[in-house]
Order: structure tokens, then C-alpha cells, then sequence
């Protein structure tokens, strides 16, 4: 059978540039290549998956098409496009020609003409053709050879639709009535008006009882009230939005079939493009193991190129973009290994060791890594050191298998290694720190740790040493599979490679990362971040290591019962649901839990389908229901424990470690943007707190033993003290002085009432605003949070700026700092860059706004319990005090203190949390202890 995919270039690429737009993917040069790399996924996989034998990419050019002819407001209120998918648009046309695919375009008519044309000739030439567009106005081709193909999206699986699942979708009796509904719809996106007052049910119904826009325009005398008068008025109309709708078939185009034939990729077009966007994984997906990035093929700035990768023609109409804009200077590439001169020594006697030691001493600062058998510091085996002073240098410490032997080795660095004077340099130290601990080595000394460096320089992009290896220097280090194979349950040990290859491996480690060191330096310095490295996020790696190291108790007795007692909630809801719904099924299904809903129970007549057809039950969706439904409820709640006993109760015991039987979670310092910390395994962020069940779990932690308590510390209201601060707004600075709870007194401010007088509803509409308004909530927004008119919250909205004047100020004025600098900062100087900031796309633009608000609060915020961690870690180690800090989980800290302690450490953490950073507005400390950590808290 002939297959011809035909794709729907713009609106696949659109589709992939959004998937990715909360987490985009950036070059070190920082091209967004969201959008190629989306699109070349979803082009392997249907390579893939679908074995089609004929292929194209149909592309809209700028032209204008007799839609817009007879029709001037055609598309006219479309959103700018991206500034960063119109940079993407010629590699990824690049990219199509380098898998030797045709590009086809035709001005004067759009993609959906030259598809549809293409699609009926192909079939008249014996193809199966699909048409893979997310587009609903394609369904109108579908016929017996002639399918769509809607590629997979968000977890849903791709989805295939002929002549039956268009019937059915659409109601219809036949496909063509597909273009009818459009007509009487509209199109909002397309600027197609419709008929109004006609919605996609309404469509659906008319065209059912009269066939057709004609039929209906014909029979508008059956029609009632406003339809009517609608139908009548806007007859004209309406015919022409079917008219719009059409998607045309005799586009001059031809079926070049063999043209159109699928065949092998260009790795001499491709391996160039991969290496320039580096796609690395995808670079070995296509063309192996062996493919890396060597070469940068920069494009002469200032040179025009079209969407198809070409020079600009003069006179020629199409989208360009200036490439000056998307390239920075390239480093000079192709370094590895084998062609880079280096030396790297064998330090494998005691003799060649205190070589080595005594180079280390005359050091000011050294650079040294771990190699390992495996990736927690806290349960693998050390299987050596290496070390580098100089470029192109390096040194490599064998370390035998037996613990008692290790340990003697390691002990010959300790001294070097523990002298404060000597700085570190490492790549992820923590790391390194934490593995020697179990050696009997503290490192000490002022720390450079490449991977947070370049985390204060560009906080959205990926900061592993091979990356930065490959994208700063040119270099592209042994790759650890190279040694021990790839990853998963065959994947070897370092312990069994032979002597020679690790030492090549793991002293270029030390190398490369002080080469990234002395390349990271001047560009901390530019970005105005030393003091935010070296006094915040530096000295944190200790905090973080000793954290880890420490580990937490839980009491199993205490899950064990909880998880039984969960066991019992759980298959009693299960109980309650099936006689509310009097019918047995599989709470945990989608498909069926919808059908009971929507179908059965008919909560909501108009219930939402996913693209694969079933009804979509999201926790967003039966939250929405959750107030006029009490199995909604009852569903919620059972979703809610089967997920807390899954994923804390009956998991943490398995992440007890077997050396210490405690749990030791991993924090990660170098993830968010805003400069939180994360954590895993497990993630105590994510540990429930707001209802009763999810509190519980915080009963299994526990102290270290009966003559220990837990101690919890938490910053009150921290995000809205620093917005008081940062806004220096006075009747919110003077709320936070005299004590009054700031959501009473922003409710009596907003309602204009005394303090006293504020009520319930009034204070809960309060906090939904102070919040809100950190996260860029709009009027609609807070209607939905709240569930009232939105009339009514943009008025709760409006008072609110009149009676904090400081806080419309903060927002205009950092605004229009992220406008002109392109970045806002903390109260510490960190940074978070701001790329759409000034975007023509609302949408895109909007996003970025919300960023801008919010990440000086956030940030600062993460900045001030970091400075409180690193000084109340050096006072108890100054004191010599047995108390240790456990857990950081958002604005609190955890610490497992001696009962006889508990007086002297108290006021050590509430004094260091307090004036972490100096503020005029007052930072309140709530502290409390405990025989848990629930009731510490």
C-alpha cells in the first residue's frame, strides 16, 4: 500500500513551540529550538511508527489568497507570531530538506488548499493519504482513502480519524456537512464570523434538522427569537464564512510521486544543523552512538534568509528573519581526546601520591573530582580521585575495593583536602563533598562549583559538564558509556574498567572543569552574580552536603498504621462512589470514571472530550464540579489518598538506606529559575500539608532517638513581607509593623470597614488578591478562584491598587525594568532573565510579565532562608552544638536537636532566619518543637 503523509508545516510547528513554551529548550547561544526539536520528534516517530512510503511539508508563504480577497478581515486579529518560532522556522525547513523531504508551497493559496488538492489526487492515484494536522477544519477531506493523522500530544496517544470518527465527532451524516458547521460557527482564530449567537452544539444541531447553511437560510421561518433574527440578518454571512471554511481543491500543484518518495537523510545537511542547534540526543538517535557535536556552522550575520533557509530574493514576499539576531560568535570546535594535546599521570603509588600532595599544598585553589561506583553519595563506593591544577594537566588517584585500604588512601589527602586556605573546584561538589564524607574527609575552603556558576549566568539552560564542555570550550570530554556501556541494568561498573581508560576519563574531568572555571569567571562578573555565588550559592554546597549526609529517622510502626488505615478510607470511598453512582467501576479509569459522570449521571451537559474521544476528568475539571456534586467529591478525596499512600506512605520506607537506616533526599541546588531548591527522593517539597490526611505523614518523621526533638521553623508570610519590602507600599509596610494579619488588613482596606469589623468571606477574598496579584492573577482569574461574578472581582481588584498604590508601582516599574534590561532582579542581585519580555505575541509576552512580577518575590525569598541555612549551619558548628538541620521544604527548616539543647539553638535559628537579609518590614519566625515533625509544626 502507498502511504503519503502529507504534514501541516505551520500548525505542527506552532503546536511543538507551545508544548515546550513552560520549559523551552535553548542553545548555549540561546536559540530556542523548541520548536525544531518538537517537530523532529514527532517527524522520527511517524518515520517510524507509520513506515510511510511518500512524504511532504506544506507551508503558507506571506502571499495573500482569495480568502482575504473577498474577505479583508481574514485572519486579521491573529496574534504575532513568536518572535522565537519565527527564528526556528528556517531550521526547522532546514531540517525537513536535510531529511530529504519536499517543502511545497503555492502563493496565493494556503497549506490547507495545497493539502486537500494532493490529498484527492493522491487518492485517485491509489494512495492511503493522512493529513497530519491538529487543524479540525481538515475532517471535511476525510474520506475512504483519506484520513487525518493528529500526532500524539501530552501523554494522548496519536489519534486517526476517517469517514466514521468524523461522522461521530461531529454528528453529521456526511463529511462535506463538516464545512456547513464551520460556516455557522465560525472561526475565531481565522477572524471567520459565522453566524452569531451560533456555537459548535447549536451548529451541530441545525445542520442535523436542515442539511446545510442553504437549507437552514431557506427554513429561517422555523426558526424562534434571536435565531431567527440572526439567521436572517447575517444570511450573507454566513454563506460566506462556509465559503471561507472550504478548503479548496484545484490548487495548480502536482502529484510528484516520485519526488515525494521517502528516502535516507542527508547526514551531510543534517549532522551540520544538529550540531549547530545542539541536539544531541537526537544527533545519536538518527545517525548512532557515534555522532557528536564537532562542528559549528555559523551563517554570515546580517545575511537575509527565508523560511526555507534561503538567501532573500529581491522583491521576493516571504518571512524572513536576520540571523545576526540568533548567532553569537562560535568557539572554535572539534576538540576531544585524541587531538588535544594533554598530560594526565597514574598517581598509583604512595611515592607518586605524596608527589602529587605536595603540588597540591603550594596550590591557592585546586580542582578535583570523584569517580564512583555509582550515583548516590550516600550508598556507593569510591573507586578514585583525580586532580588538575593546570590546563591540559591532570592527575588520576586509583582507590582499591577493600574499605579498610580505601580509606587509608583517601586519609593521605586529608590534610590538603581539609586546609581552608586552599580553595575547591569541582563540577555538582556536593557530590564529591558528601562521597568523602564516608572517608573520613571534610572538605573545606571557599568552593567554585562550575555547574552552580553557570547557573547564576543562564539559570534556564542545562548545566552538566559535557554540555558546558562541548558549548564553552569546544571540547567534547569521554563520554562515561564510552567506559561502562549504556545506561540501564547491563550498564557496567566503573570498578571493572581497565587503568589506563579511567585515568584518561576522570583526570580530563578535573581538567575540563578548570578550564570551565577559568571561562566562568569573567562571565559571573558581567552578569553581576560574584556576590550571589560566592556568598550564597557556594558556601550552600556545604549546608546541602551535611544536610544529606544527616539523613532523617522515620518511624515505620507509624506508616505501617497509616497505610492501613488508608487502605481501609480508600475501599470505603470506593464503596460510597459506587452507590452514588449505582454502578460498579474502575475509579482509577478516565475513560470510564467519564462516562459515568457525563453519561450516567449527566453532571455536565457540556463535559469536555480529550482527543482521543473520552471525557476529560482532570483534578482542573472535577474541581470545577466539586460544589454541585458531593461523588465528585468523594472521588476527589479517593484520588487524593490513593495518591498519598502510593507515593509517601508505603514509599518511604523502601528509600531507607541500609548503612544508616535513615532517609537521606537529594537536594537539587541548580533547577529552578527562581533559585528554590528542589528535592527527590523523596520530594519533601511536594509532602502534603494543606488537609488533614496529607499532615499525617509528617508524623514518621522523627527524631534520632528519645533524648532528641524535632524542631520546625517557618517564615510567616514571607512572599508578601518581601513584596512590602521591594514595593516599600505604606499601609502594607504598616500592616506588617504593627502585627495586624495582613489579609484582614488588606480585606479592611479594600472594603473600606475597620479591622474588627472584616468577616470571613471578606478576609478569604483578601488573601485570594494578595497572592493572586504575586502570580499575575487578572479579574477572570480570581472570579474562577473565588467563584464570584467577574465584575465583582475586577472591582475587589481595582480597590485593591487604589488602597496599595506602592504595590501598582512595584509592578509598573518593574515592568518597565524587564522591558528595557531584558532581565529583573532579587534583593540579592539574581537574576532571571526575561527573553519574550517584549514580545509582539500577547500570549508569549503575558507569560514572561507573570515572570516578572513574581521572581524578585519568589527569588528573594529563595535567597533568604539560603543565607539564614548557611549561618545558622556555621553558628551550631561554631558552638559545637549536636543539633543538625534535616530537611528545607519551601520557607521551613527542620533540624533533630538534643533535649539539653533545645534553649541555646531556638534562638540561633530565629535570630539567623529574622535578619538573613536586612528589611525595614519586620520577618516573622514561627518556631515550635516536637516528638514528629507534624507536631513541631
Amino acid at each position: 500500500m502507498k502511504k503519503l503523509f502529507l504534514l501541516d508545516g505551520m500548525a505542527l510547528i506552532y503546536r511543538a513551540h507551545f508544548a515546550l513554551s513552560k520549559s523551552p529548550r535553548f542553545t548555549s547561544g540561546g536559540i530556542n529550538t523548541s520548536a525544531v526539536m518538537g517537530f523532529t520528534n514527532t517527524l522520527l516517530d511517524v518515520l517510524k511508527k507509520e513506515n510511510p512510503t511518500h512524504m511532504a511539508v506544506v507551508f503558507d508563504t506571506d502571499a495573500p489568497t482569495e480568502r482575504h480577497t473577498e474577505f479583508e478581515a481574514y485572519k486579521a486579529h491573529r496574534e504575532a507570531m513568536p518572535e522565537d518560532l519565527s527564528k526556528a522556522l528556517p531550521y526547522v525547513v532546514k531540517l525537513i530538506l536535510g531529511f530529504n523531504i519536499p517543502v511545497i508551497t503555492s502563493d496565493g493559496y494556503e497549506a490547507d488548499d495545497i493539502i486537500g488538492t494532493l490529498a484527492k489526487k493522491a487518492e485517485q492515484k491509489g494512495y492511503q493519504v493522512y493529513c497530519m494536522t491538529p487543524d479540525k477544519d481538515f475532517a471535511q477531506l476525510v474520506s475512504d482513502n483519506i484520513f487525518i493523522y493528529k500526532p500524539a500530544r501530552m501523554g494522548n496517544e496519536m489519534e486517526i480519524l476517517g469517514v466514521k470518527e468524523v461522522l461521530a465527532k461531529w454528528e453529521i451524516e456526511r463529511v462535506e456537512q463538516v464545512i456547513d458547521i464551520l460556516g455557522l460557527w465560525g472561526d475565531a482564530v481565522d477572524n471567520i464570523p459565522g453566524i452569531p449567537g451560533i456555537g459548535e452544539k447549536t451548529a451541530k444541531a441545525l445542520i442535523k434538522q436542515y442539511g446545510s447553511v442553504e437549507g437552514i437560510i431557506a427554513h429561517s421561518h422555523e426558526l424562534k427569537g434571536k435565531q431567527r433574527e440572526n439567521v436572517e440578518t447575517y444570511a450573507e454571512q454566513g454563506l460566506l464564512s462556509k465559503k471561507l471554511a472550504t478548503i479548496l481543491l484545484n490548487v495548480p500543484v502536482e502529484l510528484d510521486e516520485e519526488g515525494l518518495e521517502i528516502c535516507a537523510p542527508s547526514k551531510e545537511l543534517l549532522e551540520p544543523l544538529f550540531a549547530e542547534l545542539e541536539f544531541r540526543t537526537l544527533g545519536r538517535r538518527v545517525f548512532g552512538d557515534d555522532f557528536s557535536i564537532t562542528e559549528i556552522k555559523a551563517v554570515s550575520a546580517g545575511t537575509q534568509i527565508d523560511m526555507f533557509g534561503a538567501p532573500v530574493a529581491e522583491g521576493r514576499s516571504t518571512l524572513t528573519v536576520d540571523v545576526q539576531d540568533i548567532k553569537e560568535p562560535a568557539v572554535e570546535a572539534g576538540k576531544n581526546i585524541n587531538n588535544t594535546p594533554h598530560e594526565y599521570f597514574l598517581a598509583e603509588t604512595h611515592e607518586k601520591r605524596a608527589e602529587l600532595i605536595n603540588i597540591l599544598k603550594q596550590q591557592k585553589s585546586f580542582c578535583f573530582d570523584t569517580e564512583t561506583t555509582g550515583t548516590d553519595a550516600n550508598n556507593c563506593e569510591l573507586v578514585g580521585l583525580s586532580f588538575s591544577v593546570k590546563a591540559g594537566e591532570g592527575w588520576y588517584v586509583p582507590v582499591p575495593p577493600t574499605e579498610a585500604e580505601a580509606k587509608a588512601i583517601v586519609q593521605e589527602f586529608k590534610e590538603v583536602m581539609e586546609d581552608t586556605a586552599i580553595g575547591k573546584i569541582g563540577q555538582n561538589l556536593k557530590f564529591d563533598i558528601l562521597m568523602l564524607k564516608w572517608y573520613d574527609v571534610e572538605i573545606k575552603g571557599d568552593l567554585f562549583d562550575t555547574m552552580m556558576a553557570h547557573y547564576v549566568i543562564d539559570p534556564d539552560t542545562r548545566h552538566n559538564m559535557d554540555v558546558l564542555s562541548e558549548n564553552y570550550l569546544g571540547y567534547k570530554p569521554v563520554s562515561i558509556t564510552e567506559l561502562i556501556g549504556p545506561k540501564g541494568k547491563n550498564q557496567g561498573s566503573m570498578r571493572d574498567v581497565e587503568l589506563e581508560k579511567i585515568k584518561e576519563y576522570a583526570a580530563e574531568d578535573a581538567d575540563i572543569t578548570l578550564q570551565l572555571k577559568e571561562v566562568f569567571e569573567p562571565k559571573i562578573k558581567a552578569a553581576g552574580a560574584v556576590e550571589l555565588l560566592h556568598n550564597i550559592e557556594n558556601p550552600l554546597i556545604y549546608v546541602l552536603a551535611d544536610i544529606e549526609h544527616e539523613g532523617v529517622r522515620i518511624d515505620h510502626d507509624t506508616l505501617n498504621e497509616f497505610s492501613k488505615e488508608l487502605e481501609k478510607d480508600i475501599a470505603q470511598l470506593e464503596k460510597t462512589v459506587y452507590e452514588k453512582a449505582g454502578v460498579r467501576f474502575n475509579i482509577a479509569s478516565p475513560k470510564q470514571l467519564g462516562e459515568v459522570l457525563f453519561e450516567k449521571l449527566m453532571l455536565d451537559p457540556k463535559a469536555k472530550k480529550t482527543k482521543t474521544g473520552q471525557y476529560q476528568t482532570g483534578e482542573d475539571v472535577l474541581l470545577s464540579l466539586a460544589a454541585k456534586s458531593d461523588i465528585v467529591r468523594d472521588i476527589l478525596d479517593y484520588r487524593q489518598l490513593q495518591k498519598l499512600k502510593s507515593t509517601y506512605v508505603d514509599a518511604l520506607p523502601t528509600m531507607v538506606n541500609q548503612k544508616t537506616g535513615r532517609v537521606h533526599t537529594s537536594y537539587n541546588q541548580a533547577v529552578a529559575a527562581t533559585g528554590r531548591l528542589s528535592s527527590t527522593n523523596p520530594n519533601l517539597q511536594n509532602i502534603p500539608i494543606r488537609t488533614e490526611r496529607g499532615r499525617e505523614v509528617r508524623k514518621a518523621f522523627i527524631p534520632r532517638d528519645e533524648n532528641h526533638t524535632i524542631i520546625s521553623a517557618d517564615y510567616s508570610q514571607i512572599e508578601l513581607r518581601i513584596i512590602a519590602e521591594i514595593s516599600k507600599d505604606a499601609n502594607m509596610m504598616d500592616a506588617f509593623v504593627k502585627g495586624i494579619d495582613i489579609h484582614t488588613a488588606t480585606a479592611a482596606n479594600v472594603y473600606g470597614v475597620p479591622v474588627l469589623e472584616v468577616d470571613s468571606t471578606q478576609r478569604r477574598n483578601a488573601k485570594a488578591v494578595n497572592f493572586g496579584i504575586i502570580y499575575g492573577q487578572s479579574a477572570f482569574g480570581l472570579s474562577q478562584n473565588l467563584g464570584i461574578p467577574r465584575k465583582e472581582a475586577a472591582e475587589i481588584i481595582e480597590n485593591y491598587f487604589l488602597q496599595f498604590p506602592g504595590i501598582k508601582q512595584y509592578m509598573s516599574d518593574t515592568m518597565n525594568f524587564a522591558r528595557e534590561n531584558g532581565y529583573v532582579t532579587t534583593l540579592m542581585g539574581r537574576r532571571r532573565y526575561l527573553r519574550d519580555i517584549n514580545s509582539a505575541n500577547a500570549t508569549v509576552r503575558g507569560f514572561a510579565e507573570r515572570n516578572a512580577i513574581n521572581a524578585p518575590i519568589q527569588g528573594s525569598a529563595a535567597d533568604m532562608i539560603k543565607i539564614a541555612m548557611i549561618n545558622i549551619h556555621r553558628e551550631l558548628k561554631a558552638q559545637k552544638l549536636g543539633a543538625r538541620m534535616t530537611m528545607q521544604v519551601h520557607d521551613e527548616l527542620v533540624f533533630d536537636v538534643p533535649n539539653n539543647e533545645i534553649e541555646i539553638v531556638k534562638p540561633i535559628i530565629v535570630e539567623h532566619m529574622r535578619n538573613a537579609i536586612k528589611t525595614e518590614v519586620p520577618i516573622l519566625v514561627e518556631i515550635g518543637t516536637g516528638s514528629n515533625w507534624l507536631e513541631a509544626h
